[in-house]
């Protein structure tokens, strides 16, 4: 683009008139008699001569006068010509979009924390127990939602009371969730208490589990007037971009975090989106040894191997825990119930173990899935802005 276009307006309505005058004359040419396309032709030419020569103003006003003339004579007019444009502009933009989503790069949003801690999905922040705790205003909490991707809820109770009894998590406009749920103060009174909040994939993220009103061993479903009846931080799981493309010109690597569909596996049953830690490939025989790393053909997997510094960094003193790093654990519920145990892929097979070892849903239950399944690797972390957030999710 010139920089006169954005210097002279005359320039720019000249060069506008062309491109329309263009697209109508290409879109009608087969109806136009010959001797009147030619005609048309030499004001297009000349209103385009004016513009590459760097005529002045008032040569692009006279071409510009002849071809609109040229035009209202020879070419039927489009109705609701700016409309049109504006269309065929967003149409263009939605199928670009669709492009790069399909073949180069996909959105996808971590709902569990099955990879935790390297990708987060939805946590929740009990804070009626927070010494000094207040809640944030308006403006903090924004912020917070918009550079965090944190929501804050509360109620406080209005006499003294307990826990009834919860709804059903319920979707509004697919773009958030709500909840309802019931306390029943002293007087006998039945109040249902409201939740707002993201997007959820299942009832486990029900407020009344999320925050302990149920809990048998830790029971807060009571409370007394003034206090919180709830008083919670929601963080949203972690958005990331996932690459379509590499896999189109290379196998997947060992160590690399997939985003795979789960339709073709029965053990699970539903038809959706699953992130994990590729272990297994083609072929491979993989079992998990009493010191909590995965062995691959018989060879063990360590720190030292590419992508597994983080997964086998824990200290094996320390018990497996929920969310830290504990290698990966055998499961008397799993097919990898003791070190003697074998997962063997097939041909077209790959296996993932998630991160949070001790929490994730993966290969030791349900074995190895065909490599059609893979729709891509991480890639980059946008949103919330974190530690995780960038390119380090792909070491």
């Amino acid at each position: 683009m010139k920089l006169r276009w954005f210097l002279s307006r005359q320039y720019r309505l000249t060069s506008d008139l062309l491109d329309e005058a263009q697209k109508r004359r290409d879109a009608q040419a087969d109806s136009l008699p010959a001797q009147d396309l030619q005609l048309l032709d030499a004001s297009l030419r000349d209103a385009k001569a004016a513009l590459d020569s760097g005529a002045d103003d008032a040569l692009l006003a006279r071409r510009g006068e002849d071809l609109a003339k040229a035009a209202a004579q020879w070419l039927t007019p489009y109705p609701h010509p700016v409309t049109r444009d504006n269309v065929e502009t967003l149409l263009v933009v939605i199928a670009l979009a669709m492009s790069i989503r399909t073949f180069f790069f996909q959105p996808f949003r971590i709902p569990t924390g099955s990879m935790q801690p390297t990708l987060f999905g939805i946590t929740v922040k009990d804070l009626r127990d927070e010494p000094g705790f207040v809640m944030p205003g308006l403006w903090r909490r924004a912020c917070q939602l918009v550079a965090r991707g944190v929501i804050y809820h509360q109620a406080i109770a209005r006499d003294d009371g307990q826990f009834d009894h919860a709804g059903a998590v319920r979707s509004f406009l697919g773009i958030l969730n709500k909840q309802t749920f019931w306390v029943r103060y002293r007087n006998g009174d039945l109040v249902p208490v409201t939740i707002w909040g993201g997007p959820e994939e299942s009832q486990f993220d029900s407020v009344e589990h999320r925050v302990g009103l149920v809990d048998q061993f830790n029971s807060r479903n009571r409370f007394q007037k003034g206090e919180p009846i709830i008083r919670f931080a929601e963080t949203t799981g972690d958005h990331l971009l996932v690459d379509r493309f590499t896999y189109n010109f290379r196998r997947p690597g060992r160590g690399e975090i997939v985003v795979f569909k789960t339709g073709g596996i029965p053990q699970i049953g539903l038809d959706q989106f699953y992130i994990k830690r590729l272990i297994g490939l083609p072929g491979d025989h993989i079992s998990i040894g009493d010191d909590r790393h995965a062995r691959v053909n018989g060879r063990r997997l360590d720190a030292s191997t590419p992508h597994f510094s983080r997964v086998y960094g824990f200290d094996p003193g320390a018990p497996p825990a929920d969310s830290h790093y504990s290698g990966h654990v055998l499961d008397w519920h799993s097919r990898l119930k003791t070190s003697a145990d074998t997962l063997e892929l097939n041909e077209n097979q790959y296996a993932v173990f998630g991160d949070n070892s001790v929490n994730s849903s993966d290969s030791r239950y349900w074995g190895g899935f065909p490599r059609e399944a893979i729709i891509g690797r991480a890639w980059f972390v946008y949103w919330p802005l974190s530690s995780r957030s960038g390119f380090a999710v792909a070491r």
